[in-house]
C-alpha cells in the first residue's frame, strides 16, 4: 500500500534528528519513495544537497529536462524534494543538481534502492516494501544466541564470478540472478557444511574491476544480478536452509565517479574537505567526512538498513585500518598529526564507535566485523572499557605467519616453527576470525594450493594438512570459493571458479576432505564453543620444531567432547611417533588427511583405529599413545578425559 506524500516529507524533527546524525530511519524519507498525493499515485524524490542552487529530477519521463521537474529547498539541513505523478517502480532518474559552482551534474540518488546496469549508472525506482519474508525462525534464533559460542565456517563468495551462464546477447556476461545463484549457492553450502556466506560486491558499483570495494550507491544491491527483491529472496533462502548471510561493507572510502558522491553538490559534501585527509593516495578514491553528523547519519543507517531491510546477520567492515590511521598509506608531509600530535583519526574513531552501540542496540543478534591489520588494541573490546564494540576481528597475523610457514620448502620450516604456534600469545586478545580470503589469491600471490610446495601430490598433501590445523586452531574460519577444491588458477572476476577440475580425481578428494573437515568442525562443540576463552584449547607438543610436527587439544563448555590434532608438515613419515595422551583415556582416528580416498598415501588401513593410553612418558606426560605418523599428514583423534586425570595432570606439573 502506497504511503501518503505527508508521511514521507522531512519534518522539523527529522531535519533536526538528520543535523544531529541520529536519524537511523533517514533512508525511509530521502531516495525516491513510490507514494500518493491528493489521489494521484506517483513518486516522491528527496535529497540532501546543502550547496546546490538547484536541483530538478531528470530521466526518460521527461526527456532529461533539467527544467521539467524541479525540486523545492526546505528546512535547515538542506534537503530538496518533490512529488512527480504518474512514475512509477522501473523508472531510471539521477537528480541534476546545479552545483555550488553553478555547474550542472547528473548525480545518482545517494539513497536509491535500485539502479541501471553500468555503465548508465542511473538510479532506478524501486520499492523494497512488501517482500514475504519466511525466515521469521532464524531471526528469532539468531537473536537469542552467543555468537562467541556458535560454530562459524565462512564461505566467502564474489557473485559475478562464482558460476556464469554461457554467452548470450542478453547476458553477455553470464550473471546468475540472486534467485538462481540462491539455490546453486546453498546446494553447495549445504553440501560442504559451511555455516554462513560472506557476499563481496553486493552494493551498487561501476566498476568490476573493484570486487564491489568501490561503492557509488550504498542502499542498491547491485543490478547485476537483479532487483532488490531478488536480493531479498537470496537472503531468506539462505536463512530458511540454516545458512547465516555477511556482506562486505564499505565505509573506509568511495570512488570519484561523476554520477556518485564526490563533490555531490559542488562541495566537498560527503569528504573531508581538507585535500590531505580527503584523498587516499594509494587508492584514489575520497574518504568520508567522520566528523560531519549527516554523513555519519548516512553510514550508520545504512549498516542498519541492511541489516533491518535485507535481513543480513553481519558486516564486514573492509579497510579499518584506513579509517583509523592518519598516515594509512601516506608517506611523510602527505598527512598531519591531530590535535594531540598522534596520527590517530580521532573523528573516525568516534564513527566507529556510535555504529557498533548503535547495531548492539538493536538487540538482534546481527555482527559487525572488522577486517583490521595493526595491533590496535580492543578492537572487539567493549566500548565502554576503551575497545571499539566489533563483534570479531579477522586475524591478519595468523594468515600471515600461516600463508609464509606453508609456502616454504619443509626442510626449512624447522626454522620458523614460531609462525605456526606464535597467534597463541595473542589468539585471546580479540574475538578472532581465521581467513583465507580472496585478497590472499590474486595479484600474482597464487592459489592456495600453488602457494604449496614441491610437486602436485605434495601440494596436495600440503594443504589438506594446513586446513586441518587451521580448523582446529582456536577463532571462527572463513576459506574463499574454490579453495576447497584446490584451485590452480588466482581468482579473477572475469571468469567463473574453475568448477572443472572437480572432473580430476585429485581436486574431487580434496573437496571431500573439505566436506569431512568442516562436517566434523560442526559436529564437535569442541571446535567452536570457547573459541575466545583459553581452556578451549590446550598444546600437547608446540615445539618440535626438529620434525615441524604440532599437536594440541580442543575441550568442549560441558569438558564431554575433546579432540586431538596433530599436524606433520614434512614429507617423512614417522613410524615411531609418539603423543602424550591422559591415563586411561582411549583415542579414536575420526579424520586421517593421508587416507586414500582423499588422494593420500593411505599409510593406514581404512578400518577403525582405537588407541589406548600406555604407560610411556611424551610430551611431558607419563602416558601416551604411538602410532606411525605418514608424511605431511593431519590426523584428529577424538577422546575421553576422565576426570580423575585432572588431578593427576596437576601433580605431574
Amino acid at each position: 500500500m502506497l504511503k501518503e506524500v505527508k508521511e514521507l516529507k522531512m519534518s522539523e524533527l527529522d531535519q533536526y534528528l538528520f543535523g544531529q546524525g541520529n536519524h537511523y530511519d533517514i533512508y525511509k524519507k530521502l531516495g525516491a519513495h513510490p507514494a500518493i498525493k491528493d489521489g494521484k499515485e506517483g513518486v516522491w524524490f528527496a535529497v540532501w544537497a546543502p550547496n546546490a542552487r538547484y536541483i530538478s529530477v531528470v530521466g526518460n519521463f521527461n526527456g532529461w529536462d533539467r527544467g521539467a521537474n524541479p525540486m523545492e529547498k526546505t528546512g535547515t539541513v538542506g534537503i530538496w524534494e518533490t512529488f512527480i505523478p504518474g512514475l512509477k517502480e522501473g523508472e531510471l532518474y539521477k537528480f541534476c543538481v546545479n552545483n555550488f559552482h553553478g555547474w550542472d551534474v547528473l548525480k545518482a540518488d545517494p539513497f536509491g534502492t535500485s539502479t541501471e546496469l553500468r555503465p548508465g549508472n542511473a538510479s532506478k525506482v524501486a520499492s523494497i516494501d512488501g517482500f514475504s519474508w519466511k525466515d521469521t525462525d532464524w531471526m528469532q534464533q539468531r537473536a537469542d544466541k552467543e555468537m562467541t559460542e556458535q560454530p562459524m565456517f565462512i564461505y566467502e563468495v564474489h557473485p559475478g564470478s562464482w558460476k556464469k551462464h554461457p554467452y548470450s546477447s542478453e547476458n553477455p556476461q553470464g550473471f546468475y540472478n540472486y534467485k538462481e545463484f540462491a539455490h546453486s549457492l546453498t546446494e553447495y553450502v549445504l553440501e560442504m557444511g559451511y555455516t554462513h556466506v560472506e557476499l563481496i560486491g553486493i552494493a551498487e558499483h561501476p566498476f568490476d574491476g573493484s570486487w564491489g570495494y568501490q561503492v557509488t550507491n550504498y542502499y542498491a544491491p547491485t543490478s547485476r544480478h537483479g532487483s532488490p527483491k531478488d536480493f531479498m529472496y537470496l537472503v531468506d533462502y539462505l536463512h530458511q536452509n540454516g545458512i547465516g548471510v555477511i556482506l562486505d561493507w564499505v565505509p573506509a572510502h568511495f570512488p570519484k565517479d561523476e554520477h556518485g558522491l564526490s563533490e555531490f553538490d559542488g562541495t566537498c559534501q560527503y569528504e573531508y574537505a581538507d585535500y590531505q585527509k580527503a584523498n587516499h593516495p594509494q587508492w584514489g578514491t575520497k574518504i568520508f567526512d567522520y566528523g560531519k553528523n549527516e554523513v555519519r547519519n548516512f553510514l550508520i543507517a545504512n549498516a542498519l538498513y541492511w541489516i533491518r531491510e535485507y535481513h543480513v546477520d553481519g558486516l564486514r567492515v573492509d579497510a579499518v585500518a584506513s579509517m583509523l590511521y592518519l598516515d594509512f598509506g601516506r608517506e611523510p608531509g602527505q598527512w598531519r598529526p591531530n590535535q594531540f600530535g598522534d596520527h590517530r583519526n580521532l573523528e573516525a574513531i568516534e564513527f566507529i564507535k556510535q555504529l557498533n552501540q548503535v547495531i548492539q542496540e538493536e538487540r538482534n543478534g546481527a555482527m559487525i566485523i572488522a577486517e583490521e591489520s595493526t595491533a590496535w588494541p580492543k578492537i572487539t573490546g567493549d566500548i565502554e572499557d576503551g575497545g571499539l564494540g566489533f563483534s570479531f576481528k579477522w586475524n591478519m597475523g595468523w594468515m600471515n605467519d600461516f600463508l609464509k610457514y606453508m609456502e616454504m620448502d619443509p626442510i626449512y620450516r624447522q626454522y620458523h616453527h614460531q609462525k605456526m604456534n606464535f597467534s597463541m600469545m595473542y589468539a585471546y586478545n580479540e574475538k578472532f576470525i581465521l581467513v583465507l580470503s580472496h585478497d590472499e589469491v590474486v595479484h600474482m600471490k597464487h592459489s592456495m594450493l600453488e602457494k604449496m610446495p614441491g610437486p602436485i601430490w605434495d601440494k596436495f598433501a600440503n594443504l589438506r594438512s594446513a586446513y586441518t590445523y587451521m580448523a582446529g586452531h582456536p577463532g571462527k574460519k572463513l576459506l574463499f570459493m574454490g579453495q576447497d577444491f584446490g584451485q590452480i588458477r588466482e581468482w579473477s572476476e572475469e571468469r567463473e571458479i574453475d568448477w572443472f577440475l572437480l572432473a580430476d580425481g585429485r581436486h574431487a578428494s580434496m573437496k571431500q576432505y573439505m566436506k569431512d573437515l568442516i562436517h566434523l568442525y560442526r559436529e564437535h562443540p569442541c571446535m567452536y564453543e570457547l573459541d575466545c576463552r583459553e581452556e578451549g584449547f590446550c598444546w600437547v607438543n608446540a615445539d618440535d620444531n626438529s620434525r615441524s610436527i604440532f599437536s594440541f587439544e580442543r575441550h568442549s563448555k560441558d569438558g564431554k567432547d575433546h579432540l586431538l590434532f596433530i599436524c606433520n608438515f614434512t614429507p617423512v613419515n614417522r613410524m615411531d611417533y609418539r603423543v602424550g595422551a591422559y591415563r586411561g583415556s582411549s583415542y579414536k582416528l575420526i579424520l586421517n588427511s593421508d587416507d586414500l580416498k582423499y588422494g593420500g598415501g593411505g599409510m593406514h588401513p581404512e578400518e577403525v583405529m582405537i588407541l589406548q593410553a600406555e604407560k610411556e612418558p611424551a610430551d611431558n606426560r607419563e602416558y601416551s599413545i604411538a602410532f606411525p605418523l605418514p608424511a605431511y599428514a593431519a590426523v584428529i583423534f577424538s577422546f575421553d578425559r576422565p576426570e580423575a586425570d585432572d588431578v593427576a595432570e596437576k601433580d605431574e606439573k
